[in-house]
């Protein structure tokens, strides 16, 4: 799994600017703060069919999609559930590192696929670094998972609606 990985320095910071610039974890941020967190970030590649983290392992990255596509599944006894399929630029990883939880699902990798990785490790050094970049960044995650609960919120409203 990812710990077997290697994770290798971001080296083409210029050619996937225009996806960080996108990422909403990083929105607010000045140029010299991106450039401090840029500098953390690694890259790590991934076989279609690969198994990036699986579901109840402890975290340890936030994920970024520089290229392929990654399946957010869920196991329930011998069945496997697809929540969502995610693409270059989307973000994903993070409300497990914040929230200091296991993965809730299991990443798998549907093509190969390379991703830009901010580790658990980096984001704690940011705090002691540059408390003003890692305030901003928290703030953002937790703007996210806001995003996403209220997403889920009205999936689920949708459905107990069509069932009465």
């Amino acid at each position: 799994m990812s710990d077997k990985k290697v994770y290798l320095p971001l080296t083409d910071i210029e050619n996937v600017l225009p996806i960080l610039n996108k990422i909403s974890i990083f929105g607010g941020l000045s140029d010299k703060q991106l450039d401090s967190v840029f500098k953390m970030l690694k890259v790590v590649s991934y076989d279609k069919d690969e198994t990036i983290f699986r579901q109840g392992e402890p975290s340890s990255h936030i994920y970024i999609i520089k290229s392929g596509r990654v399946r957010l599944c869920m196991e329930t006894g011998n069945a496997k559930l697809a929540l969502i399929e995610f693409g270059v630029g989307d973000c994903f990883g993070e409300s497990s590192l914040i929230g200091i939880q296991p993965h809730t699902a299991t990443a798998i990798a549907t093509e190969n696929t390379e991703l830009i990785v901010l580790s658990g490790k980096a984001l704690s050094s940011l705090y002691i670094l540059d408390k003003d970049s890692y305030i901003m960044i928290i703030l953002n995650v937790a703007r996210e998972i806001c995003r996403r609960l209220t997403q889920a919120d009205n999936t689920l409203l949708h459905y107990v609606l069509e069932e009465k």
